[in-house]
């Protein structure tokens, strides 16, 4: 990673290493860590981990972190943050889409997930694997939609999702999918811009 340009900070206590084509830490990633509560003894996903800090604060009390990510410069830059925070023992970082990295038996009390929401066209795409974080599709929706139908077999009974989305990327619409199949959802906190909402919600399996 020496000769990838890297950004250096600090989150949440945390030293992190971030090449320029991860995604920072922005808003939608404080309002995550902000509403996030792990019990110890717990077994953690975080899909997308990007640099990885969801992942290294959730194993602070998680007995287990698993993080992925599709981006092959985002799995290098977490695996070397989770050593720099010394957690190797706790967060394994995978490489793939989704849930693929994740074996068909694995289960999980919690799924974190800062998707990529932002409506897209062929005029505002950019180059490189940074676009892969933002890019929803036409309506926003293209990898939500995705996650939603595949993330209930990876939880436990009682698991729970924790998730951020914009109201750009119609998050009532997210809120409907979930209660269908058998979610009980809370919104937890929001913040609002000029142009959309951040709505941060957890949905617990409850059937």
């Amino acid at each position: 990673m020496a000769s990838i340009e890297e950004a250096l900070m600090v989150v949440d206590g945390f030293k992190l290493k971030i090449p320029k084509e991860v995604y920072k830490p922005s808003d939608d990633t404080f309002l995550l860590l902000k509403n996030l509560r792990v019990s110890k003894g717990e077994k953690v996903l975080e899909v997308g981990c990007g640099c990885g800090i969801l992942a290294l604060k959730a194993a602070k009390k998680a007995e287990k972190v698993v993080a992925t990510d599709l981006n092959p410069i985002a799995v290098l830059a977490a695996k070397e943050n989770v050593k720099l925070n010394r957690l190797t023992r706790k967060v394994e970082v995978r490489e793939g889409d989704l849930f693929k990295p994740i074996r068909k038996n694995e289960k999980f009390d919690l799924i974190i997930f800062n998707p990529p929401y932002l409506p897209t066209t062929k005029k505002n795409k950019v180059e490189g694997w940074i676009e892969k974080a933002w890019d929803g599709g036409p309506t926003g929706r293209k990898i939500i939609d995705r996650f939603l139908a595949e993330a209930k077999t990876f939880l436990k009974k009682g698991g729970r999702i924790l998730m951020v989305q914009s109201t750009l990327s119609n998050v009532e619409k997210t809120i409907k999918k979930l209660s269908r199949k058998g979610f009980q959802v809370n919104i937890l906190d929001k913040k609002e811009f000029d142009f959309e909402t951040l709505v941060c919600f957890e949905a617990e399996k409850v059937e």
